[in-house]
């Protein structure tokens, strides 16, 4: 009989508590059970491996009762099969198999048997007319035997061949791409549905290659594909797409990429599943740097349109930021910083921009004169993030674990904020400014208030690094003033969480990515969340459900995802160079 090993095993348990979104248990299993020690090669386990070796275990059962009677041949006929075989075969295919091992084995007897009697000087004696009986009754036997799988199958009826068929080309899946894929289990009486990694199976089959499997555990129902043509792919910038965003006047997307330039994309109504390429008349192009594009010191790492949505302002790695119209002409250049700029703001107003630099400082620049306003030099190492608090008042933040909330005009700092334990990456006021959301290398999220100096909420239950957080458009302030205030945090960990910000109490756990989760943002109306990821698929999450309504399946890492202000489009960059805007609709 074959036989699975304790390792096999373990490891299949493993992988299902790690694809399933267990992150800890998985995690806890693992070293019990020495997984890092395994020599098991990851990449040969198909997705769902362990759902479909229960699966198939029921089948056994099932074929066990189709072969032989006699129990002693039962060991026999599992002997004709390889491992491979049970795990990616249906009932029908390996009754196949079997039978015809049996009848080569059948055809080999006769033969080494007539060997052996000449080799041996003895005459065989045959008895013609019991053999043909014993082959009569055995052809009987077996179209018996056929005749009741063909019965037996017909009774189960279209709806299990379908599944045979999406269980059997589970296992062609390899590790390549970043798409999902739902795979339904059908047991003897129940489905269950399993939200995996990969393909999507749907009626017209099997589309793409896909990773490992992640099982959504906040799904309840089958996530919609976004299809193709509701996608506008932009093409043109010659290198990653770190930074996008939509202009709040109208239908303007920016773009801010590797290649030294920003784009201005004009999107119109309608427009889907189309390429939009370099020359097309509806994009500008903001070179940051005449000659080559493929230096490195001249990537452009962030921008920010201004409240009327007529200017553009940029930040490069270079130490420039730069001002530009929305018809694409350079309006100034603001130059002081001695390091690449990581994250470039206006305030609502629009008379400053606030800039925050590897050189540790942070600038304000007054718009109208072009010229910087204020240096705040209070980090001890390089400024990660900025954010606007009101016209005069921003929070910045380090990869010295410190924030500190200034004042233009003020030579200190009228607030600091100390309590993570890792470099801070990303701060967010809240809609009202009373509220300071921080996260951190440390795997946490905190809630600051003006009010007091150590932190309101203190958010633990990430397992990794957290790279961004925003904040929802809703409570006090917004246009949804009745709706709750919520925080979202995007991790390292695969996962997104979100949070009640009021009380700092804990919602939901979005899973669904396979990789790192780069950039979240809140819908205008504040009922769905985007979310992209390093696994190359952008997610859209029902934010009172905590599930996945909506999910695209692109070609590259995503950087940021945004929504215009209708928020009937989601825009997302790629790092395999183009820009996707996605046609939102429910």
């Amino acid at each position: 009989m074959i036989s699975i090993t304790s390792a096999e095993l373990n490891y299949l348990i493993f992988r299902y508590l790690h694809e399933s979104g267990f992150t800890h248990s998985a995690f806890a299993f693992g070293y019990e059970a020495g997984i890092s020690k395994s020599t098991i090669e990851g990449n040969l386990v198909p997705p769902g491996a362990l759902v479909t070796f229960v699966q198939k275990g029921i089948q056994y059962l099932e074929l066990e009762a189709n072969l032989s009677n006699d129990n002693a041949e039962v060991d026999e006929d599992f002997q004709f099969l390889q491992p491979l075989d049970l795990i990616t075969k249906d009932v029908h295919e390996l009754q196949k198999i079997i039978k015809e091992k049996k009848e080569n084995l059948q055809r080999d007897k006769p033969n080494e048997k007539e060997k052996d009697d000449l080799e041996n000087g003895q005459e065989h004696e045959h008895e013609p007319s019991k053999e043909r009986e014993k082959e009569k009754q055995q052809k009987e036997k077996e179209q018996e035997r056929e005749k009741i799988d063909k019965d037996r199958e017909r009774e189960k009826g279209k709806e299990k061949e379908k599944v045979h068929e999406d269980l059997t080309d589970t296992k062609m899946v390899v590790d390549t791409t970043g798409t999902k894929m739902e795979m339904v289990v059908d047991t003897i009486d129940t489905k269950m549905v399993v939200d995996s990694s990969g393909p999507r199976h749907d009626e017209d089959g099997i589309n793409g290659e896909q990773e490992p499997m992640e099982i959504c555990a906040s799904s309840t129902s089958l996530p919609c594909e976004i299809s193709n043509s509701d996608v506008t792919v932009l093409e043109g910038h010659a290198s990653e797409v770190f930074a996008c965003a939509w202009s709040p006047a109208g239908s303007l997307l920016a773009s801010g990429s590797g290649d030294s330039t920003a784009r201005i994309w004009s999107i119109g109504e309608g427009q889907s599943s189309c390429s939009v390429e370099n020359g097309a008349p509806n994009v500008l192009v903001l070179k940051h740097f005449k000659g080559r594009t493929n230096e490195k010191s001249k990537d452009v790492t962030t921008l920010d349109w201004n409240g009327e949505g007529m200017l553009l302002a940029t930040g490069s790695y270079d130490g420039q930021a730069r001002i530009w119209n929305r018809n694409g002409e350079l309006v100034s250049t603001l130059n002081k910083h001695k390091g690449p700029i990581f994250s470039l703001k206006w305030n609502k107003k629009g008379d400053y921009i606030l800039s925050g630099s590897v050189d540790k400082t942070a600038i304000v620049w007054d718009v109208k004169t072009s010229e910087w306003k204020q240096q705040f030099e209070f980090h001890s190492a390089p400024t990660l993030d900025v954010d606007w608090r009101n016209n005069v008042q921003f929070a910045t933040c380090s990869t010295d674990t410190m924030i500190y909330v200034c004042k233009v005009g003020e030579n200190r700092p009228i607030r600091t904020f100390s309590g993570h334990q890792a470099e801070v990456n990303a701060i967010k006021w809240d809609p009202s400014g009373s509220l300071l959301a921080s996260c951190s290398d440390d795997a946490t999220a905190k809630i600051w208030s003006m009010k007091q100096d150590t932190c309101l909420h203190d958010f633990r239950d990430h397992a990794r690094e957290i790279y961004t957080v925003r904040w929802s458009p809703t409570g006090p302030g917004t246009n949804n003033p009745n709706k709750q205030l919520l925080l979202a945090s995007a991790s390292f960990d695969s996962t997104v969480k979100l949070w009640d910000a009021e009380v700092g109490r804990f919602l939901h756990t979005l899973n669904g990515h396979r990789d790192p989760v780069y950039s979240v943002a809140f819908s205008p109306n504040g009922e769905y969340l985007a979310s992209g990821s390093l696994d190359k698929c952008v997610h859209i999450w029902s934010v009172k459900e905590g599930k996945i309504v909506r999910r695209y399946n692109g070609n590259g890492g995503i950087f940021e995802v945004c929504w215009n202000k209708e928020g009937n489009k989601l825009a997302a960059c790629f790092a395999n160079n183009v820009v996707c805007v996605i046609d939102f609709r429910m």
